[in-house]
């Protein structure tokens, strides 16, 4: 039985892989803080070992489970809080880089990082700097590592994920719960920014895709993009989540304006991904029908 330490198993998207993983039989570690809510993983609790990184030595988890063979990072802070750049900095670059020494004096085998698709060539968003180079900064130390020959080093550039249970901080979620509550308006852009959406179930796919493929892939360092590999507009995102709830909601469009320097089109190249034989499932109108589903319930 392969050993597998998630961090921030008890988010999103840890959680939904953290599950995928106990179901085909992945002996399961999770680091989080003592903070963390538990939530999403109370059910499974009794199956995984948890330990909390703000009380116990980084060591520990790799000294108490015998060998780790993978580590799947998706533990982030976002900045959206108020946070200091150094906070932002110490989640984002310090932690992982603690961990990613710690797994290569282990012999761990492949890391799995959770980057962003901010990290382009386009000027970044000024709410997202610290956050995007923040991750930027570890993918490039991870690069480090992995062409000195001491580890795998997979770094995953994740488009807009959406699904029922996410944050209500999160566009997706903000927009189709707003649209089942019909509150009187919802204030948009113009929304002709194009993203690239993809649902949760595709992206635990491809991440359980990748870390059964690792032994295939000849280098020590890539990058992958982890999207639908489509653009659609926000205002087409919008329209039809506030067609398929039969929302009253008024949708204003062009009531605010875009943000400085915005990103009017983001859509990813997943042509490595389908060389290994994933390709996503989940259409965008079906996508959003499941989160409809999950957020009434």
């Amino acid at each position: 039985m392969k050993t597998i330490i998630v961090t921030g198993g008890t988010g999103f998207l840890g959680s939904h892989i953290v599950k995928k993983l106990l179901e085909l039989k992945y002996k399961v570690v999770i680091l989080k803080l003592s903070t963390s809510p538990v939530d999403r993983i109370i059910n499974i609790l009794d199956k995984i070992k948890c330990y909390d990184t703000d009380s116990t030595e980084i060591t520990i988890p790799f000294e108490e489970n015998g060998k780790i063979d993978s580590i799947i990072h998706c533990a982030t802070a976002y900045g959206r809080n108020g946070e200091k750049a150094s906070e932002i900095y110490k989640n984002n670059t310090l932690f992982p880089l603690q961990l990613l020494e710690t797994a290569t004096f282990f012999n761990t085998d492949t890391f799995f990082n959770t980057d962003t698709f901010f990290n382009t060539d386009t000027i970044l968003y000024k709410y997202l700097n610290y956050y995007s180079i923040s991750k930027k900064h570890f993918s490039e130390l991870g690069r480090q590592f992995a062409e000195s020959g001491k580890i795998k080093f997979i770094n995953i550039k994740l488009e807009h994920m959406y699904g029922p249970g996410d944050d209500i901080s999160k566009f997706t979620t903000y927009i189709i719960k707003s649209c089942i509550d019909n509150i009187p308006e919802i204030k948009l852009t113009p929304g002709e920014q194009k993203r690239d959406f993809i649902y949760i179930d595709d992206v635990v796919s491809a991440y359980i895709k990748l870390l059964q493929s690792f032994n295939a892939l000849n280098l020590n360092y890539y990058d992958f993009d982890l999207g639908s590999g489509e653009a659609v507009k926000i205002k087409d995102f919008v329209t039809l989540a506030h067609s398929l709830t039969k929302s009253e909601t008024k949708l204003s469009f062009g009531a605010i304006p875009y943000r400085e320097n915005e990103i009017m089109e983001s859509k990813s190249d997943i042509s490595k991904l389908k060389s290994l034989g994933w390709r996503p499932e989940i259409s965008l109108q079906e996508g959003i029908i499941r989160m409809i589903k999950g957020e009434s319930e």
